[in-house]
C-alpha cells in the first residue's frame, strides 16, 4: 500500500473514531453510528490493502 493510501485510510479511521466519540459524548446516536460505520469501512479497506500486499510479495 502506498503511503498516500495509508495516510488516507488512517485519516478516515481517525475521523470515524472522533465522530463516534463525539456522538457518544453529546448523546447523538446517528453520529455515533456514522462514525462506527466510517471506521469499519476504513478498517476493511486497510485489510484489503494488506491482503493484496501480502500476495504481491
Amino acid at each position: 500500500m502506498t503511503s498516500d493510501k495509508k495516510m488516507s485510510v488512517k485519516a478516515e479511521q481517525i475521523t470515524g473514531a472522533v465522530k463516534e466519540t463525539v456522538g457518544r459524548a453529546v448523546g447523538n446516536e446517528r453520529m455515533t453510528a456514522e462514525g462506527r460505520a466510517q471506521r469499519a469501512e476504513a478498517d476493511m479497506r486497510e485489510a484489503g490493502h494488506k491482503t493484496r500486499d501480502a500476495f504481491r510479495r
